[in-house]
């Protein structure tokens, strides 16, 4: 059996084409929301967060031979419990990297490391700071003291869970936007320009995680967009493009007959 960690639409299209070259896979999402976007038959998709532990377990109930990592470039945690877990049961382990979103040479783009430097350096270019970051920092943001003083508008998924969170973080409706992306460049401009937007903050998600658009959009109204980079981590394999790992998993499964 094969472990697909795909909670992101790449992930998704990935467990879908293994299944379809006729390899047994069951798929690990982070919610339900993200579970109902798998086209696979329900009892194959695992929902919830696992640890190192987690998965150790998993791996074992399920006799997982092979992980396929196809999580968001920027979950490090999923990827690292990942690994460890194959390195301590011996299976195999294949990171699949969606690529980066080439970086223009924009005046306006402000490559940043992480998240607190990112809440600094907007904190600075404007006081409406328009967050594309997702649901899983905006306590950083909300908290962070350079920010008390500014708008900031959260853009996350239409999630009832999401939602309440930023409630409870002091979000006000008229400053959380519930839509699911990616977003074209035009619903970019509009929402941008509708909430008076004066500095953007967002990450290196790659084309498929529109950040292409997020930088064009925000080219054509001028406006800083300050984007976090990708964490730097040692994978133990990595490749690049779907058809390789399709080409790994051929050599794991000749392995393991």
């Amino acid at each position: 059996m094969i472990l697909v960690l795909g909670g992101t639409k790449d992930g998704r299209e990935l467990a879908a084409l293994i299944t379809e070259k006729g390899y047994p896979v069951v798929v690990s999402v982070f919610s339900d929301y993200g579970r109902d976007l798998i086209q696979l038959d329900k009892e194959l998709v695992h929902t919830g967060p696992l640890d190192t532990d987690g998965f150790i377990s998993f791996i074992g109930m399920n006799h997982i031979h092979l992980i396929v990592d196809a999580s968001h470039p920027y979950a490090i945690n999923v990827s690292q419990n990942a690994m460890k877990a194959c390195q301590s049961t011996g299976i195999s382990y294949v990171r699949y990297e969606r690529p980066k979103a080439p970086l223009p040479a924009y005046h306006g783009l402000h490559v940043v490391h992480d998240y607190d430097e990112a809440a600094k350096m907007a904190s600075v270019l404007g006081k409406v700071v328009f967050l594309t970051t997702g649901s899983r920092h905006l306590k950083l943001f909300k908290n962070t003291s350079c920010l008390q003083n500014h708008r900031l508008i959260a853009r996350v998924l239409p999630e009832p869970s999401v939602l309440t969170e930023c409630l409870s973080l002091g979000f006000k409706p008229k400053d959380i936007v519930a839509m699911q992306g990616p977003f074209s460049h035009n619903l970019n401009i509009a929402l941008f320009q509708e909430y008076n937007t004066e500095v953007i903050i967002t990450k290196n998600s790659g084309q498929i995680g529109g950040s292409d658009t997020k930088i064009t959009a925000a080219m054509s109204l001028n406006l800083p967009l300050v984007m976090i980079d990708r964490p730097v981590i040692p994978y133990h394999n990595v490749v690049y493009d779907i058809e390789d790992v399709i080409k790994f998993i051929g050599g794991v499964h000749k392995c393991t007959i």
